[in-house]
Formats: C-alpha cells, structure tokens, sequence
C-alpha cells in the first residue's frame, strides 16, 4: 500500500481507538454521530431506569454519557471510564453542571483496568471498544466484576465481517466473530443474550449480559 495511505489509515485507527488533540475533537463529533444508534440501541437494553447506578465504559464523544443521565434522571448517577485523557477533559467541560451535582462521574480507566468497586454497578454500556483491547478475557472478567447481582451489561460491535473490509481497521483493530466474545462472557460468569441493530452503512450486534444466578 501506498506509504501516505498506510500513514492515513494508520492515523484514523488510532484516533478511533484513542482520540487526542485538535483531531480528536473531529473524531468524538462523528463517534456521537456514526454510533448513536447502536449506543441508543445499548441504553435500552441494559434497561437503566431512574435510582440506577450506570456507566459508559470507553465513553468518547459522550453521546452515551448523555443517554443514560436522560435515564437515571436526578435519583441515579452516571459514571464514565475513558482511556484518553482529552476526551476526560471535553466531557468535564460539557458535562459540567452533572459533575457538580454528583450526578456523573467522571474517571480515566480501562477495559482491563476499571476505577470501579465489585459489584457497584445496576447497568454498563460500551460500545465499539473491544477492539483495541487484546485481552479480552481479562475486559470481560473485570465487566462482570463491577456488576450487581442484578446488574446489566451491553456490549456493542459493529458486524466483524463488514469491518474486515473498512481500510483502517487492519491497523491496530481486533475484531473477533460474535460469537467468540459472547464466549468470553460466559466464561465471565454472565449468561448473554443476542440482538442486531439494523443500521446504515452497517449491522450492529449487541451482547447483553448479566450475571448468572
């Protein structure tokens, strides 16, 4: 491949696996808007109603942040795990007023590494991370560790077969068939249920588990 193209693409995946700088800020505006429907497709899943302690894990743009404070209302809170720390800083500007209040928290962490008490959380969304994640084992046991007993988590991907054939995602992208996450969910001690979500240009799938028992 052309050295400028490999460069470009090289660029794109990175930004989308960890936006930074003058860019990222591009980037988070068209996370919010390419993913919203998946991610609005993962806050109704994981069933957050208001009292609920929730949380984005690898928010980025912030769209899932939004979402769920609509639903937690002003009785549940919001807690949002983000590896780049510029994104940490954008959401602390926008989201000022909800972190004052206490109603959203706002942390630097991992998939693998979560900020986070055992089980703390009524509901978990993250969507379009595991990718950039090379234990996925490791990201699913630490999901199922922050969940109440009752507790929610989504998992939101696009469709690995369409994403095998975006030109930037054989740079730094993971992507794994559905069915093999949803296998590391199971061996995280979740029972996991199946949904697609129709959306243009791409299928998404979602993975929604809870704690078995």
């Amino acid at each position: 491949m052309n050295p400028i193209v490999t460069r470009l693409m090289s660029t794109v995946a990175g930004q989308l696996g960890h936006p930074h700088g003058p860019l990222g800020k591009l980037v988070a505006r068209l996370l919010n808007r390419g993913n919203h429907p998946l991610i609005e497709a993962a806050v109704t899943a994981a069933e957050v109603t208001p009292t609920d302690a929730a949380a984005d894990i690898g928010f980025g743009g912030g769209l899932g942040l939004t979402l769920l404070l609509g639903r937690v209302g002003t009785t549940g809170t919001v807690t949002g795990v983000e590896l780049s720390a510029d994104m940490l800083t954008r959401a602390r500007a926008e989201y000022a007023a909800d972190v004052s209040s206490n109603r959203l928290r706002l942390v630097e962490g991992s998939l693998t590494g979560l900020p986070l008490a055992d089980d703390s959380l009524d509901a978990v969304i993250t969507c379009n991370t595991i990718y950039f994640v090379p234990e996925l084992d490791a990201a699913c046991a630490e999901l199922a560790r922050v969940l109440k007993p009752k507790g929610r988590l989504v998992i939101g991907i696009g469709d690995p077969d369409a994403m095998a054939k975006m030109p930037f995602t054989s740079y730094g992208f993971t992507l794994r068939p559905v069915a093999e996450v949803r296998a590391a969910l199971e061996r995280a001690g979740l029972t996991v249920d199946q949904r697609e979500v129709t959306n243009r240009p791409m299928t998404g799938h979602l993975l929604i588990a809870r704690p078995t028992g």
